[in-house]
């Protein structure tokens, strides 16, 4: 299951199974004690409950189970059920079995006792599962599956220690994977491009550990002390990863030249495991309960597995290697930066291995409930351990909400997680995300603008969903900061935020104890129109014209006619200029009632916008009166440039340029009004080609099926003709004409919709080039226009070759500044740095 797109997830809400026993036969009987008497009130409730639900909830404190966390009695209740419906659903039990213990990994142990329990009725059942992983596990390494090869791998560890399989199967496993690790990094037979693929391998043995590292060390000692040697050899031999550009924060330990990467961290902590003996808090071991009984059941054999061959390349070209390295890194990225929020005084203090365990319990939970927020929030507060981690799964889902360059999923979905969150563990987990905020706004100054970004998007809509109540007394000195100063823009950013998602008046409330920060709020949303009829200002041509044209548009003037009326008698007598002025400002003010309103100004008088600008100086110049007239409106000046680009009333490149005006750039570092123009012209773009690479697959099906389906019109009139009988003695068609007739139209429509479909995708084809030249232009003008901001204001390079160090108040840099503020910029400490960097 690939994580950009949402699993299919079992069926959380399964009907209930008709098939029930009489609760009344699990009573006990007098005198019995209480625990019997909570475990029949466990049994009676498992009788109401259908067999999915209980394979769905095992280990969990729930109603299925009469409220109890007794894990041995969990599978016995569940066992007894399953075994109770084994002759009526054993296809199903086989097939939801195997599901639930792909799509919830954190319970792969009780799924392993149960089928260790099944096996000593049942032997082949246990062999299908065993066969169907192993099928499983081959098919996700040839399509490089990542999440199910990980999991699988748990998967086997689980099956062992309930004596499925056997320790040997694990290491046959285990080695064939380290070997094709080893081959990738090998100059002459692999190809050391790919070593993203090769640390995922050993990553995957690694993670698997453990939940098989202790029953492996006492079965299979050689075997695992030989597969450690191995993972250490390969660790000796690949090359380091430095992640510096994928932190979170600048000045971050992880900019350490000696900081060990993820693989190099990983193994540290199984080196640790394997010295304190391999015991894991954190990993439940129900299977010790069951030991002897599962310890006389068969192990089955597990077919060895193979791995894909190695990408070779012949060319010894850089850009074509680096272009290897690149396509590496996105089919197998690292799953996890830690985001290390708390101190360690404050957080959880747990094992290393303990935390790593944690870290990808959540990690799947995450996956494979991104799309039941509800489940997901249950599944994270009942995790199968036996100590708190609250700041830990704060730390956890802030990294995936921060991860760089993109999280697993949309932010939107980590919001809503959190807030479910505060909602279950309201005592506990609220507390937490106060702190994490706390945090990250004093480290803000050294944060990467991207997920400054992000937190300013999350933490608005968080509030937004608690009355936005929060203690902005705490932060109101930020207002005496500098304009640029990175928590003042911060919290000015949150608070317009939350006006878009409240209003004005309820945002101003909000902040009453803290009177300071009401300067940070933006303008009071509303238009500002130029031409505004007031009696109390002189009547202008550009009112009069303006008046004009409202009377047209409310008169319902075609577009061709307001065209005309523009071009022979405002364009002639006052220039185009002032037409754009005049009719963009007036177009906007009819539209600005609402979204809609403004959508249906484009769609019917976009052609009049269209013929004023028709190269980027006019576009420029409509964008100048677009920000003027939603100047007091971020929001609304960010959606009209977008909806004229849909419209292609203005270009991205025209849109690249007005973003890095000297008015705009002037704004870089005190709003996000112009980067979020530009993140909409970037994502805009990419998406037009996106989606036009969706049609033409599509079409190029289509085309298959209607050629197949024109070949078998024509074969079948062909067939048709083809039946001859004689008619005084001359040779004619058998076929009633009729036939024939409906036979060529069928043939006629078939080759027609063929050809229509190919004119189709050659269409689609030429819109995709064009568009694929686009994104081209745009990048380099993007990269173009950084360069030269850049250029001007960063200074030179030293004929050494030492670059200036501008954090620390370089006396050789200078900075042009139009105010004061901006002058002090290299030397002010004032503005959220982290102190102890």
């Amino acid at each position: 299951i690939h994580t950009n797109q949402p699993p299919t997830k079992p069926n959380l809400r399964a009907p209930t199974e008709t098939k029930t026993l009489d609760p009344s036969r699990l009573l006990p009987a007098p005198g019995t004690s209480l625990s019997s008497l909570l475990s029949a009130t466990a049994a009676a409730a498992a009788m109401s409950a259908g067999w999915r639900t209980l394979l769905l909830r095992i280990g969990d404190r729930c109603p299925e189970y009469g409220g109890t966390a007794d894990h041995k009695e969990h599978i016995e209740i569940c066992y007894n059920v399953l075994s109770r419906e084994y002759e009526h659903s054993k296809d199903d039990i086989f097939e939801f079995l195997l599901q639930c213990a792909e799509q919830l990994p954190h319970k792969i142990p009780f799924f392993g006792v149960l089928i260790g329990l099944i096996n000593l009725e049942n032997e082949d059942f246990a062999k299908g599962i065993v066969d169907a992983t192993q099928a499983n596990l081959q098919d996700a390494l040839h399509t490089e599956n990542r999440d199910r090869i990980r999991i699988l791998l748990r998967f086997l560890c689980g099956l062992m220690c309930s004596k499925v399989i056997s320790p040997n199967s694990i290491i046959e496993t285990y080695e064939t994977l380290l070997s094709s690790a080893a081959t990738i990094l090998d100059e002459d037979a692999g190809n050391p491009s790919w070593q993203p693929r090769a640390d995922f391998y050993v990553y995957c043995i690694l993670a698997s550990l453990p939940w098989g590292g202790s029953e492996l060390f006492e079965q299979a000692p050689d075997e695992l002390e030989r597969v450690l040697v191995g993972i250490q050899s390969y660790i000796s031999i690949r090359r380091h990863f430095d992640d510096i550009a994928f932190s979170v924060f600048e000045t971050d330990e992880g900019n350490s030249p000696n900081k060990k990467d993820f693989m190099e961290d990983l193994w540290e902590r199984m080196q640790l495991l394997s010295r304190n003996g391999w015991k894991v808090k954190s990993v439940p071991k129900p299977h010790l309960s069951f030991e002897a009984q599962l310890v006389v059941g068969k192990s089955h054999r597990f077919h060895p597995v193979s791995c894909p061959p190695p990408t070779f390349t012949m060319s010894s070209s850089e850009i074509l290697k680096g272009q290897e390295k690149h396509e590496a890194n996105l089919k197998y990225p690292q799953r996890l930066r830690r985001l290390h929020i708390f101190p360690t005084n404050k957080a959880e203090n747990m094992q290393p291995v303990d935390r790593f365990v944690v870290e990808e319990y959540i990690l799947d939970v995450l996956l494979f409930f991104n799309g039941c927020r509800k489940e997901c929030a249950f599944y994270l507060v009942s995790l199968p351990v036996s100590f708190r981690y609250e700041y830990l799964m704060a730390e956890t889902i802030f990294s995936q909400l921060l991860l760089l360059p993109n999280p697993p999923f949309r932010p939107i979905y980590y919001t809503l997680v959190i807030i479910d969150l505060c909602k279950a563990l309201p005592a506990a987990f609220p507390s937490v995300v106060v702190a994490a905020v706390h945090a990250l706004f004093d480290r803000i100054s050294n944060m990467d603008t991207e997920c400054r970004t992000r937190l300013i998007l999350w933490f608005s809509h968080h509030l937004s969903n608690f009355q936005f109540i929060w203690p902005w007394q705490e932060w109101a000195n930020v207002k005496g900061l500098p304009k640029w100063a990175p928590q003042r823009v911060f919290v000015q950013e949150v608070l317009e935020r939350e006006i878009r998602l409240s209003y004005f008046e309820k945002i101003k409330q909000s902040i009453e104890d803290a009177a300071e920060l009401e300067g940070l709020l933006p303008p009071k949303a509303g238009p500002n129109f130029r031409y505004h009829t007031d009696e109390s200002k002189e009547s202008t041509e550009g009112h009069r014209i303006s008046k004009e044209l409202v009377s047209m548009v409310r008169g319902r003037k075609t577009t061709r006619d307001i065209i005309l009326w523009v071009e022979e008698q405002i364009v002639p007598a006052n220039g185009t200029k002032f037409a754009v002025d005049v009719v963009s400002q007036t177009l906007l003010d009819i539209g600005s009632k609402s979204f809609t309103h403004l959508i249906t100004v484009l769609e019917r008088y976009g052609q009049i916008i269209s013929k004023l600008c028709p190269d980027e100086e006019m576009q420029l110049l409509l964008m100048d009166e677009v920000s003027a007239y939603w100047k007091n409106s971020t929001q609304m000046t960010a959606i009209a440039i977008d909806r004229m680009m849909g419209y292609r009333l203005i270009s991205n490149l025209a849109i690249v340029k007005w973003v890095f005006s000297p008015a705009n750039v002037d704004q870089f570092h005190v709003s996000d009004r112009p980067w979020e123009i530009l993140r909409n012209t970037v994502s805009k773009t990419y998406n037009r080609i996106s989606d036009l690479r969706k049609e033409i697959q599509t079409l190029r099906k289509s085309i298959q099926v209607a050629k197949e389906a024109s070949a078998k019109a024509i074969k079948e009139l062909e067939e048709a003709k083809s039946i001859l009988e004689i008619v005084e003695g001359q040779p004619v068609s058998s076929e009633r004409p009729g036939r024939l007739r409906r036979l060529q139209g069928f043939a006629d429509k078939a080759k027609e919709e063929e050809v229509t479909i190919e004119e189709s995708l050659e269409a689609k084809q030429a819109l995709l080039a064009r568009g694929l030249e686009e994104g081209k232009e745009l990048l380099r003008l993007l990269f173009k226009s950084f360069v030269d901001v850049l250029t001007e204001r960063l200074p030179p390079v030293s004929a050494d070759g030492d670059v200036p160090n501008l954090r620390a108040g370089d006396p050789n840099v200078t900075f042009p500044a139009s105010d004061p503020e901006a002058a002090t910029m290299e030397i002010d400490d004032e503005n959220g740095a982290d102190n102890n960097r």
